[in-house]
């Protein structure tokens, strides 16, 4: 039951990501509710087969680098052109 909530928070995570798309700040909380979902689906793969939680250590450090390249980015597009909006970035539209 665990295992079915765990791929239903991912697979939410991964939809939000894909639909949000206009916004920076939007995919970079749908991000970080993903990476969230792979840190608790790995707690419990380690905790079931009884395994060291380093590299539960090392993901979070990861995940937190990420996080901050993300916000980093973040402010240096809203500073550069004034709001978050793929739109602003991009010709494609």
């Amino acid at each position: 039951m665990v295992n079915f909530i765990m791929i239903v928070m991912f697979i939410s995570g991964c939809l939000s990501y894909s639909l949000k798309r206009k916004h920076l700040l939007s995919m970079l909380i749908s991000l970080e509710y993903i990476v969230i979902s792979l840190f608790l689906m790995m707690i419990i793969y380690l905790t079931n087969y009884s395994f060291e939680f380093f590299f539960s250590m090392i993901f979070l450090t990861f995940s937190v680098c990420e996080g901050a390249l993300g916000l980093g980015i973040l402010v240096m597009v809203v500073r550069t052109h004034g709001n978050d909006y793929f739109q602003s970035l991009t010709s494609l539209y």
